[in-house]
């Protein structure tokens, strides 16, 4: 296999998508929260506990569905209608992408195949198409289209082979720390992403 990159450690870059590329804003999800007297958090500890989320992760349940779950999850907190609004609110959260996050994978891509890999929902073609992004790279692996989600290294494979590039020759951008270990055993070259600095710093032999 040739060396796409130019000299580069890896020829292809497989990235996330949530706290990578997209941010939520979660401040009515908090103010309701205060209101009801609960701690801010409470409603995505809830939601985002594997046993409600991962159904839908991997498109076994819808968005209503997952909402209904949190709404059992509340129960003895609040009130089964504040509860409602409160997985209505998580649900309907808005977002945004990080200019410089997309900027710098933008780049990336005119060197080298650039994977998205997601633990979503199946919303998330139709949320990057609203963000301006069905264009941003050359494929997207949706946890719910796939019926694997991360940490799983299969998911991971998959991406891989979709670049075209072995996986010791792939960049693996996630925020979550286990998900970058499960890369790194793989034999990945692994970046824990915190900000658009680190992203900057690992892509930086691919424009130099």
């Amino acid at each position: 296999m040739s060396d796409r990159s130019g000299g580069a450690p890896f020829d292809a870059v497989l990235c996330d998508v949530d706290n990578v590329i997209r941010f939520y804003d979660p401040a009515r999800l908090y103010a309701l929260e205060r209101t009801a007297g609960l701690a801010e958090g409470t409603t995505m500890k809830v939601a985002f506990a594997p046993e409600t989320d991962l159904p839908l992760l991997l498109g076994r349940i819808d968005a209503q569905e997952w909402v209904r779950s949190i709404v059992e999850g509340l129960a003895g907190l609040v009130s089964e209608a504040t509860a409602w609004e409160l997985g209505t609110a998580l649900l309907e959260s808005p977002f945004r992408a990080d200019d410089e996050v997309v900027s710098l994978l933008r780049r990336a891509r005119s060197h080298v195949p650039l994977v998205l890999v997601s633990n979503a929902t199946l919303r998330l073609e139709d949320d990057l198409a609203l963000l301006g992004l069905t264009d941003l790279a050359d494929h997207v692996v949706n946890s719910a289209r796939v019926d694997l989600a991360k940490p799983d290294p299969r998911i991971l494979r998959l991406a891989a082979s979709l670049s075209g590039v072995r996986p010791d020759r792939c960049l693996f951008v996630d925020d979550t720390e286990e998900n970058v270990e499960t890369a790194a055993a793989l034999g990945m070259r692994p970046l824990h992403f915190r900000q658009a600095a680190d992203l900057t710093a690992a892509l930086e032999p691919l424009f130099s």
